[in-house]
């Protein structure tokens, strides 16, 4: 369990790969519930507390999760884009326990697999990542987060939103940029696909009933 003394204990300064190890480390055993994990969030919280729920939709064979986890990360993205200044979650969700397992694999996946993600951000086009930049990143993480809810198809969408949600901790609206267009081409592909299958099978029927 965290103590008064553990809220907003992570320093600014530290990166989000070592945040997910130190949550990783405080779980003792147990895990972490997601009011502790908030808790334990500076004022970047709405960034890193998206990343950490999107770390887990990238990591493969956590089959479920990304079902379970689009509920709060689609909040805290609706909350950013009316303009919260704290993250907020039902007192049911911040009761969940994320499982110590999980943190583990969480903090693993981040070192091994996101390094790239942390050495390449740094602070530019700040506009695209403070202010209302943050709502703008806020609409794509919502459109990632509808796409990841689909079955089978969350890594793509997961990408997207981790790099909206590191554009908004790094301040790098460049990553922010990019994270949108990924979101917008992924959102855009799947509503082509699911339009081809639609008029192909209309088609189809159309072309069997004339020879019928």
């Amino acid at each position: 369990m965290t103590t008064t003394a553990d809220a907003h204990s992570d320093s600014p300064n530290m990166g989000f790969i070592s945040l997910t190890r130190d949550l990783a480390d405080a779980g003792g055993g147990e895990g972490l519930t997601l009011g502790e994990i908030r808790d334990r969030l500076d004022e970047r919280g709405f960034g890193l507390l998206i990343l950490i729920l999107s770390i887990p939709c990238l990591v493969p064979a956590l089959y479920g999760v990304p079902q379970v986890i689009g509920v709060p990360i689609i909040l805290l993205a609706g909350q950013l884009l009316v303009g919260m200044k704290e993250p907020w979650l039902p007192q049911g969700l911040l009761a969940r326990r994320c499982p110590q397992a999980w943190l583990d694999r969480m903090a693993d996946f981040a070192e091994k697999r996101m390094g790239w993600f942390e050495r390449l951000s740094r602070p530019r086009l700040s506009m695209f990542a403070t202010g209302w930049g943050e709502r703008f990143a806020a609409l794509f993480m919502i459109l990632a987060t509808i796409t990841i809810v689909l079955p089978l198809m969350n890594t793509v969408p997961s990408v997207a939103l981790a790099m909206l949600a590191v554009g908004l901790i790094q301040r790098d609206g460049l990553f922010v940029l990019l994270g949108a267009v990924v979101a917008s081409l992924w959102a855009g592909a799947l509503v082509a696909v699911t339009l081809g299958a639609y008029y192909g099978a209309a088609w189809a029927a159309g072309i069997a009933g004339f020879f019928q």
